[in-house]
């Protein structure tokens, strides 16, 4: 099979919602957690997600931006993403990333105090679809 490309991706992106974010903690250990892609469908090596700023997971960003995410697909498709995170408080990201599902989580929507936007830049995407593999760096 031809190596994948990004558009390609993408499109196999859009059907799978929840991703495991892993930052390092604070003793060095690996902590992940399980995260929405509220819905974003036009990938291009930028994640976004939605966090409290007082969360383990904003202050261990915060301590080491360097994290992946982890996406397991129908029929062994499966996504590694290395990446550098950022966090993010500007209520115009905000509203260009939201989607009407955070709101069980966030009440006030974009205006909920303590609200932070997790922003992950892709540097190294690997990828298997069955037997196939392969590696895209947008």
């Amino acid at each position: 099979m031809p190596q994948m490309t990004l558009p390609e991706l993408s499109d196999r992106m859009r059907q799978i919602d929840i991703a495991m974010l892993s930052t390092h903690a604070e003793d060095g250990s690996i902590a992940s957690r399980p995260m929405s892609n509220n819905g974003q469908v036009e990938y291009r090596g930028d994640s976004c997600y939605f966090a409290m700023q007082d969360t383990h997971t904003v202050g261990e960003i915060r301590r080491d931006p360097k994290v992946s995410l982890t996406f397991q697909g129908a029929q062994a498709f499966s996504i590694a993403v290395e990446g550098e995170a950022e966090i993010i408080q500007d209520k115009a990201q905000f509203r260009a990333h939201w989607s009407p599902d955070l709101d069980k989580w966030f009440p006030q929507g974009i205006d909920t105090a303590g609200l932070a936007m997790i922003k992950v830049r892709a540097t190294r995407i690997h990828y298997w679809n069955g037997a196939d593999s392969g590696e895209i760096r947008p």
